[in-house]
């Protein structure tokens, strides 16, 4: 497997009245996009207690991550996923990574 080398991490909260569960399925939906650059290797979508939100992707580069970055939108299915991002609480970064562990197997041994 290809070592990540950029993480892209993305904080934010939701406009008021949205809801998480739809908000976790339209950013689902972006998933085919994502893969079909061939430059992502994985992603996570969390929110803590206060509602802060964060996506972290991690990307085989920074020009991969930018690109992906520019292009979504342009992506249909990314509508529902940006409309219920409030935009003046987000941010956007990428950095290099520094140490990288692949999931453990957790089957029973």
């Amino acid at each position: 497997m290809t070592t990540p080398t950029v993480a892209e991490i993305v904080t934010f909260r939701l406009k008021a009245g949205s809801d998480p569960q739809a908000f976790a399925e339209a950013a689902e939906a972006m998933t085919p996009f994502l893969r079909s650059t061939g430059a992502m290797i994985s992603r996570t979508l969390s929110a803590d207690a206060d509602g802060l939100w964060t996506e972290f992707i991690t990307w085989t580069s920074r020009d991969a991550a930018e690109a992906a970055a520019k292009a979504i939108f342009d992506r249909p299915e990314a509508g529902p996923f940006m409309a219920m991002i409030d935009q003046t609480d987000m941010s956007m970064r990428h950095a290099e990574i520094s140490l990288y562990l692949p999931p453990e197997d957790h089957a029973p041994h």
